[in-house]
């Protein structure tokens, strides 16, 4: 509804830690040399991804080698915007 504030995700502590969850690995790419990967955060809507450097996902490696392993196509397809 128009107006009505979305309900998101709330942080995990990992190690003492406040930290956000992956659900998935979207999508890679390389900016200005550096690698990044797009995330689908675990509670936020599409308009919440972002392109993250792989340092900043330490705790998202199993999903990192998953995406790697199924490529790019196979996230698209699982991942789409939702129509308000």
């Amino acid at each position: 509804m128009r107006g009505q504030k979305k309900k998101e995700g709330k942080p995990v502590e990992v190690e003492g830690i406040e930290e956000w969850e992956v659900e998935k690995v979207l999508n890679k790419k390389k900016m200005r040399g550096v690698e990044k990967y797009l995330i689908w955060w675990k509670g936020f809507t599409v308009e919440g991804d972002t392109w993250e450097r792989r340092e900043n996902l330490k705790n998202a490696e199993e999903l990192i080698e998953e995406f790697e392993k199924g490529g790019v196509e196979d996230s698209k397809k699982k991942r789409k915007r939702k129509k308000n």
